[in-house]
Order: structure tokens, then sequence, then C-alpha cells
């Protein structure tokens, strides 16, 4: 019996999400809530909004939906698994205490120290004099965290103190607010994630990817939610990837349990391969988005075959392929802060390759930009600089000066 699924989300994450389940010979419909209007191609839209907990619930009876997959982290911080499993619907992500490892970085800091999981070394301040005075005996370079969910765009790397000091004013701009900030130590080496199916103490892991965080080439202006990203990486060797399965996201898997919220779904890590060993630099509790467009491209055994084997704690083998996939973000001109939207997007039928659509609507027929992160446009090749060349060459084709994008995606250093 092939399997109706749901997925939960609007962009580009969910967008590939949708393509890889309706690849699957044992899928036999695929939905959205809400979704946008690129995902045509491979799913039937849902007009229910992420936190619409009871209108989700009453279509998948509806549909009797086989599996519900949840994209974005919002609705996990809010309990949507809780809500889904206590009507008796078979769902893939973490619950609300366990989805913490990404809605609070202070509470992922404690379990990681308390694991002995390998981070940077941290403090958790909840006031701006609090902050000020951490920072005067901790000079730059420094990392502050905003501790709830910020969309990937909460993170300051302050190179100077100055910018550190900048940070902790937008965070506190009053001076009297009280909430948590995280201040690490500022790691150095290759940044990499590693993405793994978990249930319980079993994972399964992914593909590494890289993804690219600043706004402009050269890792130069703000932090964003992501401009693109390639996987595999060669310069993480295959020694630390093992370590950081060893050393990180098992031992994560198992102190869950033991803390009585066992961990369900897709499991994050953003990690450092620093001089010291590997490090943690986040954990994040679904998909990442944009490497979810070269990761899953590259998944070769049906996804909802992995999710029911891990369900149902059967053996599976996962099958990947072994080109290289890179994917090029097209943002709204003004991300991350105030864009210039709701202008055409032309041509994209003309681009040979594929298009993740992560911010768009369809409007007249015709798809224009809304929201920060517009399209993803994704390819396989045989090597990284034949992927890049062959996606900068279709990137080139579509007509829409309301958006730009980095042209140094998968240049390694």
């Amino acid at each position: 019996m092939k399997r109706k699924i749901l997925i939960i989300g609007t962009g580009g994450r969910e967008h590939a999400l949708a393509k890889c389940f309706k690849q699957s010979p044992t899928v036999e419909k695929v939905f959205v809530a809400p979704g946008n209007a690129g995902m045509l191609d491979s799913a039937t839209l849902v007009p229910i909004n992420a936190d619409e907990f009871e209108e989700i619930e009453q279509f998948v009876k509806l549909e009797k939906i086989d599996l519900v997959f949840i994209g974005p982290e919002a609705p996990l911080s809010k309990g949507i698994v809780d809500y889904l499993e206590s009507k008796g619907i078979v769902i893939f992500g973490p619950t609300q205490v366990a989805a913490q490892l990404e809605s609070s970085k202070s509470f992922a800091k404690k379990v990681m120290e308390q694991y002995s999981i390998p981070t940077a070394q941290y403090v958790s301040v909840s006031s701006y004099q609090e902050a000020i005075d951490y920072l005067v005996h901790h000079p730059a370079p420094i990392v502050i965290k905003a501790d709830g969910l910020m969309a990937g765009k909460g993170v300051t790397v302050a190179l100077t103190d100055l910018e550190a000091i900048l940070a902790i004013e937008n965070l506190y701009p009053n001076h009297n607010e009280t909430h948590v900030t995280v201040i690490e130590e500022y790691l150095e080496g290759e940044e990499f994630s590693l993405m793994a199916f978990v249930y319980h103490d079993r994972v399964i892991p992914l593909p590494i990817a890289r993804d690219h965080k600043r706004a402009f080439d050269h890792d130069l202006g703000p932090n964003t939610g992501g401009m693109g990203a390639y996987s595999p990486v060669p310069q993480i060797s295959e020694k630390s990837v093992n370590e950081a399965m060893e050393n990180v996201m098992i031992p994560m898997a198992k102190a869950m349990v033991e803390l009585g919220m066992p961990f369900i779904g897709v499991l994050y890590g953003g990690l450092m391969d620093t001089k010291q060993g590997v490090k943690t630099i986040e954990f994040n509790v679904r998909f990442g988005d944009p490497e979810t467009e070269v990761i899953l491209p590259r998944l070769l055994t049906p996804i909802d075959q992995i999710i029911f084997a891990l369900i149902n704690q059967e053996p599976i083998d996962i099958e990947i392929d072994p080109r290289v996939a890179l994917t090029v973000v097209l943002a709204s001109v003004g991300y991350p802060t105030e864009t210039i939207e709701s202008l055409p997007i032309n041509n994209l039928d003309q681009v040979d390759a594929t298009i993740y659509h992560m911010g768009t609507r369809l409007v007249n027929n015709q798809f224009i930009n809304v929201g920060g992160r517009v399209l993803s446009i994704t390819g396989l090749g045989e090597s990284l600089d034949e992927v890049r060349m062959t996606i900068y060459h279709e990137i080139a084709k579509i007509d829409a000066p309301q958006c730009f994008y980095r042209t140094d995606i998968g240049v390694i250093k």
C-alpha cells in the first residue's frame, strides 16, 4: 500500500522534501500545508498554516495521511508533535521539550556540558549590564547568540569589541530588558553541517554539507539564514565526520533518552573542525535550509522508507549519490533586513537546473518575490567546479533585478 504524506512548511526546504517524497515508489501523494505555488510540481497545497493544529488534525484524518513531516522549527517549539501524537497521528519530529535543543540555546549548552559533548566555552547572561561586564573581561573575537528562535539570524560573530557591544545593544535596546543571551568563545576551523535521522538512540547520518551564512561574497555582510551550500565537503575528512558522530551526534541522542525526552526526527549538528577536534556550534531540530537542497538530491533511498524503518525499529541502509550537489540562493535586495519585494521573476522556464521556491507567490500566472530568500537553484555534477559552472550559467538566465546572490558559493579558500 502506498503512503500519503503531509509536509508542514512554506519554503525551499519543504519544496525539497516534497520532491524527495514524491520520487519514492512507496508514496502515493504528497501534500504541503500551506506550501507555496512553486511546489505545485511536486505536491498538492493545503491552505492551513503551521500553527493551526486542530485544522491539521482534521485534514490528516479526512485524507487518511500516513505520515506528517514538520519542516520548520517554530511549530515544533510550539508543541505540534505533542498535539498530533495525542490524537493518534504518525508524525516525525521532536516533542516540545526535545525541541528545546534549538528553541533554547542555553538549554542545549547545559545538556552538552552535562554530557561532555564538545562545544565552545560559554556563559548565559540575562541582562544588559551582565553582558557588558562579561565583555569587559572577554574581548573579541567572541560570539553572541539570542537564546530563542531567530530563523538563523540571531547570531553575531563579533570580530571587534565594538561589534560585540552593538550586538548587546540590539538585544537589550532599553538596557533594562530581562532575557537570556548566550556568549561563547570564538572557534576557528572548518565549519560543516551534519544532519541525521534519529529515533531515540538510533542515529542514521546523512552526507555532510557546507552552508554559506554571510550575505555577500568573501563572507562579508550580516549573517543570514544561508545564501548557498554544497555537499560533500572535501575539506572535512572522513575521520572528522566519524569523530562528529561518535562525540556529538550519538551522545546527544543518548543524552536525550537519559533525560526522559527522547529525540525523534532530524537532528542537525552545526559543527566546527578545530585543531582541538570537532566542536558543536549549535543544534537544530529539523533539516537545515539551504543544506536540505543539496543533501536530499543526493539521497537515493526513499525517504519515507527510512522514516518508517526507524519508527518500526527495522534495519535499513541508505544509499547516497556520489556526485557533488551545489545550491545558490537568490534573495531579495536588502535581505536580511528590509527587502524589495513583489516584483516579477522571469525566465524560470529556461533554467536547466532544479529550482526550489523559498519565497515566491504566483500572481496572474507570474511568480513574484515575497520575503527574504526567494529561490534556491540546485544541481549535481562530477566535481564542485563543474556543478558551480553549471549553476551560475543557469542563474544568469533568470530575469529578476530585485534579487541578488553570492557568486562564490562552493569556492574553497
